[in-house]
């Protein structure tokens, strides 16, 4: 009898044990239920606190577009109306820092107009003056007769006085033609280079003087406009070239105060005060362009929007003042050629004067356009959407290669991720600075300084590790950077 109970026993404590399981497995399964329904609750609490948000925050929109909308246009009418202003004075800006670097810089004047001398059609223009001031200056022809007339006065014969007047001409002829290849010689050698730039730059403190309203300028303004060079110190080289030649008679040359006129413009006078206010105004006046581009940005309600515009509105403004310069050097060349001087000579005369603002102009524009280039990237319209997202998967996906392989910038990396807005703004400015400031600049090291930027900024974004917030639930040993 206590066996029956004891097996009865166990069985009954078999078929607790089951009902037990069953019912923990019931339990179980209302759990996971319950689990599934709580999420269930907690997106749609999510997508009601979202709803909620939006509504709020579109009502609040509302508001303030209602409250504030004449003075947002305000803002907007300001940004507009800086920009302008900064816009407008851009090109006056480029112009005031040519002539206050250009003209009050003896080494920069010199390596601007130096090169004139080896310049062919320049040479040629120079030694036709100089051969028609000497011809002007010194009677080749009577010095001839009265050599000849004293050779004829000692009592020649009949027929070799005759032959004697058959010479006169061809020995004058042969004078002058030594004359002109003297001078040519002379015009085409490096003495002329290195007595060129000499006087240059002895006369550059005169061309300050001129442009000053000096008188006693060796580079004179006249009153009806005409833009001279003093001819006497190259003249004075000549002479002593024709000297040593053995046309000993130059000696009797005298002293030469001859200016050739190189520009011809009614309104040189007022060259005079237009260089003294862009001197005074060359150190500054790129500084208050600036100023005003940049404040018409800050304020604007969309800032990107603005900084486009104002990018492409300058390198526009750059472009169209480059082409004015072309214009300009038609109309220099027509208003010298052919009376003044040859039209080769005058187009290499204008090519010199305007080779750094050429270059101000080129680097203004190309910083332009690279700023609008940028901005237009990190815009949120589709196409540079599309852009950053490849461009980051293909960082990310060479990150991961690099990290599998234990290629890792580790901390380095993270803390140039924290660092990459100031990375990225020094790279900009070092590149804007080689573009402002590298004279003279040649297409070629614009290409290399945006080449160089590009793989700089690449290789920046290559190294970064981006740092990610460690969600709470994580534990303490969980990593914070990721390839």
């Amino acid at each position: 009898m206590a066996r029956m109970t004891a097996a009865q026993l166990q069985d009954e404590i078999d078929r607790l044990a089951a009902e037990n399981a069953a019912l923990r497995l019931e339990q179980q399964d209302q759990l996971s239920v319950l689990a599934s329904e709580n999420a269930e609750l907690r997106v749609e609490v999510d997508e009601l606190r979202s709803v909620t948000r939006l509504e709020v925050a579109d009502a609040i929109e509302e508001h303030v577009v209602a409250t504030s909308g004449r003075r947002s246009r305000w803002w907007t009418v300001l940004s507009v109306c800086l920009i302008v202003i900064g816009l407008v004075l851009a090109p006056a800006a480029v112009v005031a820092n040519w002539a206050a670097n250009e003209l009050t810089d003896t080494d920069r004047f010199v390596a601007t107009f130096a090169p004139l001398a080896d310049d062919p059609a320049v040479q040629a223009y120079v030694a036709d003056e100089i051969v028609t001031t000497i011809d002007a200056n010194l009677d080749v022809e009577g010095i001839t007769d009265q050599v000849f007339d004293g050779i004829d006065s000692l009592g020649l014969p009949p027929a070799a006085s005759n032959a004697l007047k058959l010479l006169r001409k061809p020995a004058v002829s042969g004078i002058n033609s030594l004359i002109d290849n003297t001078v040519n010689k002379f015009v085409k050698s490096q003495a002329f280079s290195d007595t060129f730039a000499q006087t240059l730059r002895i006369t550059h403190g005169q061309l300050n003087a001129t442009l000053a309203g000096d008188p006693n300028a060796a580079v004179s303004i006249s009153k009806n406009g005409e833009i001279g060079i003093e001819l006497g110190p190259i003249i004075a080289q000549v002479k002593t070239a024709l000297v040593n030649n053995g046309l000993t008679f130059a000696q009797n040359l005298p002293a030469i105060d001859k200016t050739i006129v190189v520009a011809q413009s009614d309104r040189a006078a007022t060259l005079q005060t237009a260089y003294g206010l862009g001197v005074a105004a060359g150190a500054w006046l790129p500084w208050v362009s600036l100023a005003f581009l940049v404040a018409g940005v800050l304020v604007a309600r969309r800032r990107l929007i603005a900084l486009l515009a104002t990018s492409i509105s300058l390198a526009i403004i750059m472009i169209l003042l480059g082409s004015g310069l072309r214009i300009g050097r038609i109309i220099f060349i027509a208003s010298l050629s052919p009376l003044v001087m040859p039209t080769d000579a005058a187009g290499s005369i204008y090519d010199a004067v305007v080779r750094f603002v050429d270059a101000t102009i080129l680097a203004v524009a190309v910083l332009a356009i690279t700023v609008a280039v940028v901005t237009w990237l990190s815009s949120s319209y589709r196409v540079p959407v599309a852009l950053r997202s490849v461009y980051g998967g293909w960082v990310s996906a060479l990150r991961r290669t690099g990290d599998a392989r234990g290629v890792t910038t580790g901390r380095f990396g993270a803390w140039l991720y924290r660092q990459r807005v100031l990375v990225r703004v020094a790279i900009g400015v070092i590149a804007a600075a080689v573009i402002l400031f590298v004279r003279p600049l040649t297409p070629a090291e614009i290409v290399w300084t945006a080449v160089i930027a590009l793989v700089l900024l690449g290789v920046s974004e290559l190294l970064q590790r981006p740092v990610i917030v460690v969600p709470e639930e994580a534990e303490e040993d969980t990593p914070v950077v990721v390839g």
